[in-house]
């Protein structure tokens, strides 16, 4: 099967992820999205020794993917409202930055699995305290010493991911993970020019007047492009042999990604006030009946979904073959309903009617879309024949960011032309 189609089907499932993140918001929504595109990913690439690893790789995804939710960008996207070219092009560039730390991590940890070997085993304890130091010395270097504030009066903890993505490169480079450096920096350009694309036409749309969430367009484009730039990272090149699975961290990895993201879900976005807020601006008079019948809806799906989980693992693990051809699909396709009917649940499911103004009405379209891709063309896909490894050169990269420099500053150019005010629009300078 041609790689377009597998790229295409993996952006389809990050842009979904990330559209029904927002929903949830900060990590946990992240990882969830995170989870789906990882899991995507094993499926197109058809690797047998990766797909008997898939529930350690894709909570390797998840959390790097989940890393960048601590973030805030809410008053970014006001700068890039701004009417002054300067703040709305530096709204957009720092857009850009933000998108390109969530997909530098997410990317990264998710190669660095990828690439794990028996000549070659990530020392993961030295990994997670040399994030952690660095996260911690860059924020308290640029925030609390040189006060370079991105989002005042918001907290600033983009520095805390930028220190983290500095040392998980810095690890990559000198204990010779190359793969899992380029799926890093493809997963954060994709990503980084997203989230500025997607806020460009959240501006066009806003300023054309037509009723729509915009916002979710921005979310969308942000996981497709970070999708497109991971999967072509890792289409593309050859890798080496996986280390052995252990059932173990396999086991350990399911009940994280099937049981506890799906709590932190619960818990933090499923809340009884949330629901009475909704109610309320829904008009419906009984808040309190409402808010208590949605919490049930959503606490009785998450056993019944992991119990699934499970079925799927135990059942196909043991037989490669159906693993790859029914396995891994129906672990995708389960998650990915349970994540889309949870969204529905948390927007006031039965309560709205359909109208193509709320784009999480268009999730179960997306959904199924994807699964007639994978159905009729990836559901007999090969192993990608080897071929000639790209050449990365500094000047490959210097094109590369130069030209998304270029699209940011027009983003601005234009955005702050055709502005005549818009809400929420902010001054940073």
């Amino acid at each position: 099967m041609s790689k377009s189609t597998r790229f295409l089907f993996v952006a389809l499932v990050l842009g979904l992820g990330w559209a029904i993140r927002g929903h949830f918001g900060h990590e946990r929504g992240a990882a969830w999205a995170g989870l789906l595109a990882t899991l995507a990913v094993l499926l197109v690439s058809n690797r047998k020794d990766w797909m008997k690893r898939a529930p350690a790789l894709v909570a390797l995804g998840a959390i790097g993917w989940g890393v960048g939710g601590m973030m805030s960008y809410g008053i970014v996207v006001g700068y890039c409202r701004s009417v002054s070219f300067v703040n709305s092009t530096y709204g957009y560039a720092m857009l850009a930055i933000i998108g390109a730390l969530w997909g530098f991590i997410g990317g990264g940890l998710f190669g660095l699995g990828l690439e794990s070997s028996e000549k070659n085993k990530p020392k993961w304890p030295n990994l997670i305290v040399e994030m952690f130091t660095g996260g911690f010395l860059i924020w308290a270097f640029f925030i609390g010493k040189m006060e370079w504030f991105m989002t005042p009066p918001r907290h600033e903890t983009w520095a805390a991911c930028l220190g983290a993505a500095i040392a998980l490169s810095w690890f990559l480079y000198r204990n010779k993970f190359p793969r899992a450096l380029r799926v890093a920096a493809y997963s954060a350009l994709g990503a980084g020019f997203g989230f500025a694309f997607g806020n460009f036409l959240q501006g066009l749309g806003s300023i054309s007047g037509i009723a729509y969430n915009w916002w979710n367009v921005m979310e969308f484009t942000l996981g497709f492009f970070g999708g497109l730039g991971m999967v072509y990272a890792v289409i593309t090149r050859e890798w080496p042999k996986s280390i052995p699975p252990s059932k173990t961290a396999n086991w350990i990895s399911l009940t994280f990604i099937f049981i506890f993201i799906p709590l932190m879900i619960y818990f933090n976005s499923m809340s009884g006030e949330r629901f009475v807020d909704l109610a309320k601006t829904l008009n419906i008079l009984d808040a309190q009946q409402y808010a208590s019948t949605q919490m049930l809806f959503a606490g009785l799906t998450l056993i019944p979904f992991f119990l699934i989980a499970v079925f799927i693992w135990n059942r196909f693990y043991s037989h490669p073959k159906k693993l790859k051809q029914i396995g891994i699909p129906a672990l995708l396709l389960t998650t990915t309903i349970h994540y889309t009917l949870l969204s529905y649940i948390q927007k006031g499911m039965f309560y709205h009617p359909f109208s193509f103004k709320y784009s999480d009405s268009l999730y179960i379209f997306i959904v199924a879309i994807m699964f007639f891709m994978w159905y009729y063309l990836l559901r007999k896909n090969k192993e990608l024949p080897k071929e000639n490894a790209i050449n990365e050169t500094w000047k490959r990269w210097a094109l590369f960011l130069g030209s998304l420099l270029a699209i940011i500053i027009l983003f601005g150019l234009i955005s702050s032309s055709i502005n005549t005010g818009l809400p929420g629009a902010h001054n940073r300078f």
